[in-house]
């Protein structure tokens, strides 16, 4: 019965990343009235190829530190959205007519004009539902196809069955991670594109570039997922990285990959563009917070590592020297400071001599 969900999960979770990028590109194939665009749908076959290959090998299990089907997801939808706030920058003048999402009253209204089709069959159901979503604003359907992508990339890892080492307490970390992440990536793209549209459409690829980069956060686990089980991880020789990864990898995500990017778009904003409104202002303070706080972590946790040298330690004194040594100072637990390491040469040249 568990292997039939996990199975299911797996399935139901790339099937809806498929449905939703063929969404995307319905809309791209709508908005440029071009139907080359279709061919767009070609990239989802290297979705279909690594459910078929999970499926058969991993019966569906995803993996530890980086998740295929994620990263393959964001591959197919991701150009959707490209060309849909690309078009909709050198044609928002042409949007005047359309329906705004910003009100109850004008979801119902637009769904009660669908359902006052008569003699309602497939055909005209669906030929309705295409021009009712045709009437969308354009910078409604592009909030919502980011809206729904985090949101989906989210309910899709909860869904997707654990890789092997992957806890439910770390999955359930990084759910929380994710969440927070989306909600600042969300806003980032939302605020600031509509602050340059209109004065620097070179800023836009940046701005989008940059909201690329920080979607692969998701598909990347390693600032959540330990690398070695608890059991081995006070040993003795581990190095800085291999003690502290999760918190390092942490940091770099947040400094290269989210806050740092954004803070530097921003202060080019306020700045070379001369924008200035009290939220881009709050947003800006809080990315600058959140780099200074990752490199004082960073220095608190180079200073607190102190190595712990092997050759010192009780474990490594030879058991023929250890009864001795117990004679000459005292019985009890040995430490490193209280026996000399010329005491224990001492000992064990008497232990190989008698």
């Amino acid at each position: 019965m568990a292997f039939v969900v996990k199975f299911s999960c797996a399935v139901v979770t790339r099937l809806l990343f498929i449905l939703i990028s063929l969404i995307g590109v319905w809309r791209v194939t709508l908005v440029k009235d071009d139907n080359i665009y279709w061919f767009m749908t070609f990239l989802f076959l290297p979705l279909v190829v690594e459910m078929i290959i999970t499926l058969k090998r991993r019966k569906g299990k995803d993996y530890k530190w980086f998740s295929p089907a994620i990263m393959l997801f964001l591959v197919s939808i991701i150009p959707s959205i490209w060309i849909l706030e690309l078009h909709h920058q050198h044609h928002n003048s042409s949007d005047l007519q359309c329906k705004k999402l910003d009100s109850w009253e004008n979801v119902r209204s637009m769904i009660s004009r669908n359902e006052t089709v008569g003699n309602l069959t497939v055909q005209t159901y669906l030929k309705g539902l295409d021009q009712l979503l045709s009437t969308v604003c354009p910078n409604d359907w592009i909030l919502a196809l980011h809206q729904v992508l985090l949101i989906l990339l989210i309910i899709g890892k909860w869904l997707l069955p654990l890789g092997g080492g992957v806890t439910r307490e770390e999955l359930s970390q990084l759910l929380l991670i994710f969440v927070g992440t989306a909600a600042d990536i969300l806003e980032f793209t939302s605020e600031t594109l509509s602050d340059v549209k209109e004065n620097s459409p070179q800023l836009v690829y940046i701005i989008l570039a940059v909201w690329t980069w920080s979607m692969l956060q998701f598909p990347l686990h390693l600032a959540v997922v330990n690398s070695k089980p608890e059991s081995e991880g006070e040993g003795q020789g581990d190095s800085l990285l291999t003690k502290h990864s999760t918190d390092i990898w942490s940091i770099i995500e947040s400094l290269f990959i989210q806050d740092g990017p954004f803070l530097v778009v921003r202060l080019t904003v306020m700045t070379y563009f001369d924008v200035f409104h009290q939220m881009l202002v709050f947003f800006t303070i809080k990315n600058f917070l959140v780099v200074i706080l990752n490199f004082y972590r960073l220095a608190v946790i180079c200073q607190n590592y102190r190595p712990v040298v092997r050759s010192r330690s009780s474990s490594n004194i030879p058991d023929c020297s250890r009864v001795e040594v117990e004679r000459k100072y005292g019985e009890g637990r040995l430490e490193r400071d209280k026996v000399p390491a010329s005491a224990l040469e001492e000992v064990n040249t008497e232990s190989t001599i008698t």
